[in-house]
């Protein structure tokens, strides 16, 4: 307690970091190297005079007898004078000081202030005032992971609209010319049903996984993660230096050598936005057109170029600016946490049943006195969201695994086994049970499962041609001299290949003949590539033919001897006497 007494007391008291410190309604926290002390403004029933409490916790890692909270209610800016050995002998102390108030010493529990984490998100103070989080790098093993998985797609994005198959684009979404091209497979207008049970197949994937698995697509797969976790963030890195020196890069002035590197890291930052831009430019126009509006200058498709820069500023904003802020403001997937995740879901959790109480400790040693946490606060530095995960599950957390690799390694070095942070769901932590297949897990992979299956059969039985018929509107049947019924039909074909297609036409019912206007009769419609080609013609009956008022006639799109479509339309005619009579 001498640390705390007389001057010395005031003067560790007006060094503590201003930077950490934290507001709460009428609370303000300053954190020093050795402790931290709280101080509260508190009213008087008139709500005019103001007293300050002042609430000294001292370090952590201080011995037992230490951890004893001071208590003291001053009306004056120099603290009274402790005397030693007050906290072994007396509970409580009074003082000759006319400022002072009973001194009242007690123990305090270790993490009194834990629970203070609900009250906001680790990003915004209680003033509303962004905090900024500088993660420290980080190694191990599912960092390591992690880089596979990432930079595989990120090669994957950006070769995506250079790579062919079969002639096409591996992933094409111009929407423009309504033309979709996934894995080679070119998609148009007539196979939306096909994206909107794709969409709800990815959905419910996603759905699954956050049931079982947590929030596992957002530290691993989420493009915001991979861009920001290892394309930005390693660039910062190397100009800026890791977390101490950018801590101290931003709190300090603007001289030369902090407008130097801001100056370079933006810049580089921006060129990296101007590239992604102009990938999904590609994805959304195609390669040859992107590379049609280089070559030429920019005054001829200024336009485009606007846009092109507009996209470029805002992914520059979202990754130099924003960052961590989409993660846990904006996007709505962390939202749907609350509802998804339950006490079985598999989550980076903390062992707190291993890891309680904490303390530091020698290498080494083994104590059962303490956990096996050690306070080092490592698992909060190398997080990119700055929160503790020792608090348990939050809606920060994007299951980066950045703690697990950084507990892992502390626990190398102190020799005890890995896995105080791992993936684990709460009912493993608190009960020591296995993991458990729920029922609401097994409702959503039956669904899923369905889905899938039928998205595969519709995309494996798709046909390469689109043939549609209808009948003219306004238009009745028309019967001739010879009684042959006629009706007039409008037909639509979609060619989804690459290759020019000679189409025959024809009726399936040997009493029908189709007679194509503007060609030549026998002659085949050439169907131009990747393209719709629309028509009329005749359905006319054969003469003595057997007629209901309904009628339905089958219809063949025919390539080479193959049929590549069939569709059937209705044959309106008058009862078989009255043509006969006719």
């Amino acid at each position: 307690w001498r640390r705390w007494s007389g001057a010395k007391f005031g003067r560790r008291l007006l060094v503590a970091w201003q930077h950490n410190r934290r507001c709460l309604q009428n609370r303000q926290v300053w954190r020093s190297i050795k402790g931290h002390a709280i101080l509260e403004n508190r009213f008087d029933t008139d709500g005019n005079s103001k007293r300050l409490h002042v609430h000294f916790v001292p370090p952590r890692n201080a011995s037992i007898e230490s951890q004893i909270t001071t208590r003291c209610l001053v009306q004056s800016r120099r603290p009274p004078r402790i005397p030693r050995g007050a906290h072994r002998h007396r509970p409580e102390l009074e003082t000759s000081r006319s400022n002072c108030v009973p001194l009242r010493f007690e123990r305090q529990p270790q993490m009194a202030m834990s629970n203070l984490f609900r009250d906001r998100i680790s990003t915004v103070d209680g003033a509303g005032e962004r905090v900024w989080v500088h993660p420290k790098k980080v190694k191990g093993r599912f960092m390591n992971r992690r880089k596979v998985v990432s930079y595989g797609l990120l090669a994957l994005l950006f070769a995506g609209p250079w790579v062919t198959i079969a002639g096409e684009p591996l992933l094409l979404l111009d929407i423009v010319h309504r033309k979709f091209v996934i894995v080679g497979q070119v998609f148009w207008p007539q196979d939306t049903f096909l994206f909107a049970l794709a969409m709800i197949a990815f959905f419910f994937l996603i759905i699954v996984f956050t049931v079982v698995f947590g929030r596992i697509f957002c530290g691993w797969i989420c493009p915001q993660t991979v861009f920001l976790e290892f394309v930005f963030r390693p660039i910062e890195h190397w100009i800026e230096g890791d977390r101490q020196a950018r801590i101290r890069l931003d709190n300090g002035p603007w001289n030369r050598e902090k407008i130097l590197k801001k100056a370079i890291k933006w810049m580089v930052f921006y060129v990296i936005s101007l590239a992604i831009a102009h990938t999904f430019f590609a994805y959304v126009i195609g390669k040859d057109s992107l590379l049609d509006l280089q070559r030429h200058p920019p005054s001829d498709n200024w336009p485009t170029l606007l846009g092109l820069l507009m996209f470029s500023a805002v992914f520059f904003w979202v990754f130099a600016r924003l960052r961590e802020q989409v993660c846990t403001t904006i996007c709505p997937y962390g939202r749907l946490q609350g509802v998804l995740v339950d006490n079985d879901t598999i989550n980076v959790t903390y062992d707190r049943v291993r890891g309680e109480p904490r303390g530091h400790r020698k290498r080494h040693v083994t104590t059962t006195a303490l956990g096996d946490c050690v306070d080092c606060h490592l698992c909060v530095q190398v997080c990119p969201t700055g929160i503790d995960i020792r608090n348990g599950l939050q809606l920060e957390c994007i299951h980066c695994t950045s703690c697990i690799d950084a507990c892992d390694g502390v626990m190398d070095k102190l020799g005890t086994p890995r896995g105080l942070i791992r993936y684990a769901s709460e009912n493993s932590i608190a009960k020591q049970a296995p993991f458990q297949w729920t029922a609401r897990a097994k409702a959503y992979t039956v669904v899923l499962t369905a889905l899938g299956l039928i998205l595969t059969g519709l995309v494996f039985f798709r046909s390469d041609v689109e043939f549609s018929v209808y009948r003219a509107s306004g238009m009745l049947y028309n019967v001739d001299s010879e009684g042959q019924v006629s009706n007039l039909y409008h037909f639509t074909l979609v060619n989804k290949t690459s290759d020019t297609l000679n189409v025959m036409l024809e009726s399936e019912n040997a009493n029908f003949t189709l007679n194509l206007i503007g060609g030549q009769a026998g002659a085949p419609l050439m169907a131009p590539p990747e393209s719709m080609t629309e028509g009329v013609f005749f359905l006319k009956s054969e003469p003595m033919t057997e007629l209901q008022r309904n009628n339905t006639v089958q219809l063949g799109c025919w390539v080479d001897q193959s049929r590549l479509a069939r569709t059937s339309t209705a044959f309106p005619a008058p009862p078989s006497s009255h043509a006969q009579n006719q």
